[in-house]
């Protein structure tokens, strides 16, 4: 009895899972590392390209807040829930799906979203921002901010 090959529940010898199962490690490793490897004669590929952002509109300068955690997965106005996470910015007349660049006029610091809900109500106030663009352009400590919103076009630009 001590001669033969011990068997599991499936019927199969130890050896035999062990070498599948080392066979599939190998695979995996190798499927893994197959997209790093590359060719010395095919060294010249093409750069990935660079996107600039151009305004597609006038500049406003206004005060802008972001949304408060009662807002979290409510419906915004394009019907979407909202996600705190997101790149959400309200704005009463640019259309839905407009890129918008944010500019917190107090430390420089830029960051970009869609128009994606209409807002804000408040007297004063020319944009509402999701709270990972807030954070993005430091101002979750005070919580309003005197900024720059201008519409941009993405352009796809070629590097050298």
């Amino acid at each position: 009895m001590s001669g033969e090959p011990r068997t599991g529940r499936s019927g199969r010898s130890r050896t035999t899972a062990l070498r599948i199962a080392a066979s599939c490690a190998v695979l995996g490793f190798s499927s893994m590392t197959m997209g790093c490897a590359q060719s010395v004669q095919g060294s010249a590929q093409p750069v990935a390209a660079a996107t600039v952002e151009q305004p597609a509109g006038p500049p406003q300068v206004g005060t802008a807040s972001y949304y408060a955690r009662h807002f979290n997965g409510r419906r915004m106005a394009n019907g979407s829930r909202f996600d705190p996470s997101s790149d959400t910015i309200a704005h009463r007349t640019l259309p839905f799906g407009t890129v918008v660049r944010v500019t917190n006029l107090h430390n420089g610091l830029s960051a970009t979203g869609t128009v994606t809900d209409r807002g804000p109500w408040t007297r004063g106030r020319i944009v509402d921002l999701s709270p990972r663009i807030a954070r993005d352009i430091d101002m979750i400590r005070s919580g309003v901010a005197r900024v720059e919103v201008v519409p941009v076009v993405e352009v796809a630009e070629a590097a050298d």
